[in-house]
């Protein structure tokens, strides 16, 4: 199973060097010579409550500060002014810092020095971290210097030639890995943007009908889709599809989708069967071959409170009367996109007042607890049920409610749910 990047680093907790503390006589004479000499940058400089000014400087790629702290005369920290500090700097091209820095009038003692040193190789069984002789041992070779700050504290710069590599080389991955997660996560978020328009932006309004519709995505994008579109003639056509799969590309066979649907549904009112066979040749001819959707396509007409639904291999769509009776609307043909010759039949039922009519996605039904247990169409149920008095939009967040409980806040898959009631009132039925 694969861990989140929290949990990655709840076991690897952050952890770097701060600061390395240099001794210095004046802080503004030596933060002049650390930024204006060396090209340093300021790391903080300010005042702390006891008066103290606090300043630190970093080299260009701000891997470590240096704190310039200015002790009190006769002080045991200033007897350290002008000593070693044991701070070793490493750079690419030791000849031309050297030669760029000397021109800015460092102090150095000396010129760079060519050494050469045998280590055993890593992770062999006699490793110590001693130097060997070069008959076991893989060389490198390396220029070391010396140079001094205008107190007389000494630092070794110094540049390897495979540590430098090794350094510089895992410096670019890590600014390229940071870089293609940042776009990556950029992209995704134009992506969630993107889809969130796909949904519903409006409902059209029924005289007999209310209803609501909502999608929670487990990722930034998902292969749910819902939609309500207006067929004109007094008809709305409620809709619901589950794609094959998660993620992006399950999201882009979503909008191909909706797309087909949107762009044809004129032809609903008349031939819905001809309206989905289409959408079905379209899936089958722009997606792979292991492609596919399940979808519940229903119809329903403003003046007779009919319903006519076709349900292409998705889940039972789920009709809960007044005294409690359902009434569970199940295939009346094979999901889409997986055969080019594809027979559809619809079917019809009279909504009466008070009806409850709810499709959904299986990331509600099959949504897990801790134990393995299934939420179930019963429980999804025995929601609609005991929650039917509320308005459908209430009823849908209800239902998410109790998946959210149930689960644990473990959400698995896409939640997807539209929930419709027939209102009360003057109808011809059919």
């Amino acid at each position: 199973m694969k861990t989140r990047p929290e949990e990655d680093r709840a076991r690897d907790p952050f952890l770097r060097m701060h600061a390395v503390n240099v001794y210095v006589r004046d802080q503004e004479r030596s933060l002049r010579f650390y930024l204006d000499t060396l090209g340093f940058q300021v790391a903080f400089d300010a005042q702390v409550e006891s008066g103290q000014r606090l300043v630190a400087v970093t080299p260009p790629d701000g891997t470590t500060v240096l704190t310039l702290i200015q002790p009190a005369p006769n002080s045991l920290q200033a007897k350290l002014i002008g000593r070693a500090t044991q701070v070793v700097f490493v750079t690419e091209n030791l000849a031309a810092t050297y030669r760029e820095w000397h021109s800015r009038g460092v102090r150095f003692r000396g010129a760079p020095r060519l050494r050469r040193v045998a280590y055993e190789p890593a992770g062999s069984s006699s490793a110590s971290g001693k130097p060997v002789s070069d008959d076991h041992a893989t060389a490198w070779g390396g220029a070391f210097a010396r140079f001094e700050d205008v107190d007389r504290n000494s630092f070794a710069l110094v540049s390897f030639d495979e540590v430098s590599r090794a350094v510089e080389a895992q410096r670019k991955a890590a600014a390229e890995r940071q870089e293609a997660e940042r776009r990556a996560a950029h992209e995704l978020e134009i992506a969630r943007q993107v889809q969130a328009r796909l949904f519903p932006q409006r409902l059209p309004e029924m005289a007999s009908l209310e209803y609501a519709g909502a999608c929670i995505q487990t990722r930034h994008v998902g292969g749910d889709y819902y939609d309500f579109l207006d067929l004109g003639q007094s008809r709305l056509c409620l809709v619901i599809g589950d794609i094959a799969g998660k993620g992006i590309a399950a999201a882009l066979l979503m909008a191909n989708l909706q797309a087909n649907l949107r762009s044809q549904c004129a032809t609903a009112v008349e031939q819905p069967q001809q309206l989905l066979q289409s959408v079905n040749r379209q899936f089958y001819e722009n997606t792979a071959e292991n492609a596919y959707a399940t979808l519940f396509y229903s119809e329903f007409d403003d003046r007779t409170c009919r319903l006519r639904y076709a349900n292409c291999g998705h889940l039972p769509g789920l009709v809960v009367q007044s005294d409690g009776t359902v009434t569970r609307l199940s295939s009346t043909a094979s999901v889409l996109g997986l055969f080019p010759e594809w027979a559809c039949r619809t079917a019809e039922l009279h909504l009466r007042p008070g009806d409850l009519f709810a499709i959904y996605t299986d990331g509600i039904t099959e949504a897990l607890n801790q134990r393995d247990e299934e939420f179930g169409e019963e429980r999804l149920l025995d929601v609609m049920r005991s929650a039917r008095d509320l308005s459908p939009s209430q009823i849908v967040t209800t239902v998410f409610d109790e998946v959210r409980r149930f689960t644990g806040g473990q959400q698995r898959d896409d939640l997807t749910l539209i929930v419709a009631r027939c209102r009360s009132g003057d109808v011809t039925p059919a």
